[in-house]
């Protein structure tokens, strides 16, 4: 792991595969860090000929943490949303994809294939809008476009995402526990939940930088969003929209409206499929990223 300083903030990385090959950009998703992008994952794509690149976002894992800002209300960010007006954030997913954009600079990366997660999504999305001269190819998986008629997680999957849990450093066992029972309940049924593993990937982040305060700041950059589908449709980059049938936090209908707003978009709906990306699928969706890249590549 390294870590270079992008936009006055601190960016973990590292890398797989031949720095002379064509760029993977991986990007994590809400309160995760980089490497939820598991090493077999990262290798399966680099067998394929590409050099891979995962990061922690800003407020995540070993890049610098916002702990000197305060935890966002969110009860006052909706209310000012309502109003009309834009509240105030200690940053945006705006931001965000503009530390991708300072990372590929510093890496000397010209274009790269952008790949990104549930929030990871959306702030590929942006950078897929927002510098397309940057992405040779875009892929979102189990993200969506912030449209506010879609329908919403159900009332169970929330709750357990956004209710107090305990604390590692003081219950470790109890932190595990309740990690545990929410990945298993926004798991897709058609492979099977791979407990001992998931553990193991939850103690390392525990190690790398645990941060409850940030999960909430992540969570009010997504909300101050808005509605992102007035700037996919001038995506140009050739697009693979994932989206797995089984997923409770982000509905299928989400993937479904990602890539109905961004001109011609692939839709690929996974069976068994939930809001995770389990093993026995890596090659199936290092695959579909190849095929879309070399879309890219041919344009």
């Amino acid at each position: 792991m390294k870590i270079l300083k992008i936009n006055d903030v601190d960016l973990a990385y590292d890398s797989y595969g031949d720095e002379s090959d064509e760029a993977i950009l991986l990007i994590a998703g809400l309160g995760t860090q980089m490497i939820r992008w598991t090493v077999p994952f990262c290798q399966e794509l680099a067998d394929l000929g590409y050099r891979v690149i995962r990061f922690d976002n800003r407020d995540a894992g070993c890049s610098t943490h916002f702990t000197g800002c305060p935890v966002p209300d969110f009860g006052t960010l909706a209310a000012i949303i309502r109003a009309g007006q834009q509240p105030h954030v200690p940053y945006t997913l705006d931001d965000m994809a503009q530390d991708t954009i300072g990372l590929l600079d510093a890496l000397c990366v010209d274009r790269a294939h952008v790949v990104g997660r549930s929030m990871g999504g959306m702030i590929a999305q942006i950078v897929a809008s927002q510098y397309s001269e940057r992405v040779a190819s875009l892929t979102s998986i189990m993200s969506s476009t912030g449209n506010p008629t879609l329908p919403q997680a159900a009332a169970d999957v929330m709750a357990m995402m956004t209710q107090p849990k305990p604390h590692p450093a003081s219950d470790e066992r109890g932190f595990l526990a309740h990690s545990l029972i929410f990945a298993r309940r926004i798991a897709g049924n058609g492979h099977p939940f791979d407990e001992q593993n998931l553990r193991a990937l939850i103690q390392e982040e525990i190690r790398r930088g645990y941060d409850p305060s940030a999960f909430a700041r992540q969570l009010a950059a997504i909300a101050v969003a808005g509605d992102l589908r007035p700037r996919l449709a001038a995506i140009k980059a050739p697009t693979l929209v994932v989206h797995g049938v089984d997923d409770p936090l982000i509905l299928p209908a989400c993937g479904k409206d990602t890539a109905s707003s961004i001109p011609y978009a692939e839709l690929m709906l996974v069976a068994g499929m939930g809001h995770d990306l389990p093993s026995p699928l890596y090659k199936t969706i290092a695959s579909a990223i190849d095929r879309t890249a070399r879309r890219g590549l041919i344009s």
